[in-house]
């Protein structure tokens, strides 16, 4: 029996005669799923972490890749568990070991048999997967009575501010979270020319920057400035961000400026996620004590949404609000205000004292 050619193109002994035969063997797998994911069109960033995540499970076994069991799955992920990482790093983990055997079963299944008689299977079951941050875990928003409090005594406090322009910068910025449900990520890549006033009734929103799925890269999407946005954007335009420098009339520069100046570009520095999250924080610990430690932009982004439902928005309008590519993305943040299960047991109790009724009579 000769070599077995794989589809990357290269070569395996029949009997993966030592070490090295073995380790060549799994950085050809690895590499021909990077090349695929590429191919798909997926970020470097992405590739990468998938390649760490699958080199780093490689690592943990005795056997090659493709003899991995379930059990070296649960004993990876238990061990992963122990070192104190998230649900959800973990769900990330296991999502990725999971694609990447889906490739080796669909490509080389054939060709690993055939050379080394061993059938690949799947080690990611759905005992093992990790389930996902949000599963099981209702986030429940602050009120509105908690929200307004917070905001009007932030917004009271920012004249009174040691150094102003960051006090009203990281004051926009989460009532950017707070007014459309923006991410935190994207609201720190927002720059001048983001803002279209002259789009629609309200202006919009030029989010270049928002979360794609599956490592594919930003979605852009246009936001309305609703909610009172309109008018807090035009406010900081035309009162505070001239005041950082005369960038403001660069269309490139970014809508939130950091105290630095970049003297390579001309013009400011974009802020970082870090400072405005560091700011709520402190804000919150001022104004709202009982949320300390709680508060953070994604909650903003939760209330955000919970609220405007309330206010009447159906729920596909916010999914493309909130720039979700699955529908029930969206609903998982609404189910606090949803009142359906109350409506259904007002209606059943109205029956059945209709049928009460009929029967007294």
């Amino acid at each position: 029996m000769g070599l077995v050619a794989l589809p990357g193109g290269s070569a395996v002994d029949p009997a993966l005669i030592g070490a090295q035969a073995a380790a060549d063997f799994e950085q050809e797998l690895v590499d021909q799923y990077a090349l695929a994911m590429s191919a798909a069109g997926l970020t470097d960033r992405h590739i990468g972490g998938t390649r760490a995540i699958v080199i780093e499970f490689a690592r943990s076994l005795s056997t090659p890749l493709w003899e991995a069991t379930c059990a070296d799955a649960d004993a990876f992920l238990a061990q992963q568990r122990r070192m104190g990482l998230s649900v959800s790093t973990r769900a990330g983990k296991a999502g990725a070991l999971a694609g990447f055997y889906e490739f080796v079963i669909a490509r080389y299944e054939g060709a690993i048999r055939r050379t080394t008689g061993v059938l690949v299977e799947q080690p990611i079951d759905e005992f093992n997967r990790q389930s996902g941050a949000s599963l099981g875990k209702v986030r429940v928003p602050p009120s509105d009575e908690e929200i307004d409090s917070l905001f009007t005594a932030w917004r009271g406090s920012v004249t009174q501010a040691r150094k102003y322009l960051p006090a009203a910068r990281d004051y926009f910025a989460a009532s950017l979270w707070r007014r459309l449900g923006l991410r935190i990520n994207e609201t720190v890549m927002l720059d001048i020319r983001d803002w279209r006033p002259d789009l629609g009734e309200f202006g919009k929103l030029h989010v270049r920057h928002g979360k794609g799925s599956g490592g594919r890269g930003p979605k852009p999407r246009l936001v309305p400035g609703i909610n009172g946005a309109n008018q807090l954007i035009d406010w900081w335009l035309a009162e505070v961000r001239p005041q950082y420098g005369e960038d403001w009339a660069d269309p490139d520069a970014p809508l939130l400026p950091s105290e630095r100046f970049d003297r390579d570009l001309d013009r400011c520095g974009r802020v970082g996620a870090n400072a405005l999250r560091r700011a709520l924080g402190i804000q919150v610990d001022e104004w709202l004590p009982a949320w300390s430690g709680r508060m953070t932009p994604h909650v903003l982004r939760h209330y955000c949404a919970s609220s405007l439902y309330a206010a009447g928005m159906d729920i596909k309008a916010l999914q493309e609000l909130l720039g979700h590519q699955w529908l029930a993305t969206t609903s998982g943040y609404l189910h606090v205000r949803s009142d359906h299960i109350e409506r259904a047991w007002n209606s059943a109790s109205d029956r059945v004292e209709a049928r009460l009724g009929l029967r007294t009579d």
